[in-house]
């Protein structure tokens, strides 16, 4: 099954939160923090403007981003978790 956002909508896979913390400690699943990173699975075609003309996206397939914490609506979809949150919520996208 494929998902396409609409307007500035995105699809994002959640990255795994840690499983250790730096001094080693093995975290169990009901301690670990809601991860705020991602890799961008799809996006929408952008903002539908006023004048009837979209806006360019800011970001793009398979760019790794950072995201506001407890933003956007999680989906299931054949077993995968995702995250659609519109454009506006990613903080920024993290670069090599």
């Amino acid at each position: 099954m494929k998902l396409r956002p609409l307007d500035d909508g995105i699809v994002i896979k959640q990255l795994d939160p840690k499983e250790k913390t730096a001094g080693g400690i093995i975290l169990p699943d009901t301690a670990k923090e809601k991860p705020q990173i991602g890799k961008i699975i799809a996006t929408g075609p952008g903002k539908l403007l006023d004048n009837g003309k979209r806006n360019k996206m800011s970001v793009k397939k398979n760019d790794k981003v950072i995201y506001a914490k407890y933003i956007g609506n999680e989906v299931e979809i054949d077993g995968e978790k995702y995250v659609i949150l519109q454009e506006s919520n990613v903080l920024g996208i993290v670069e090599k």
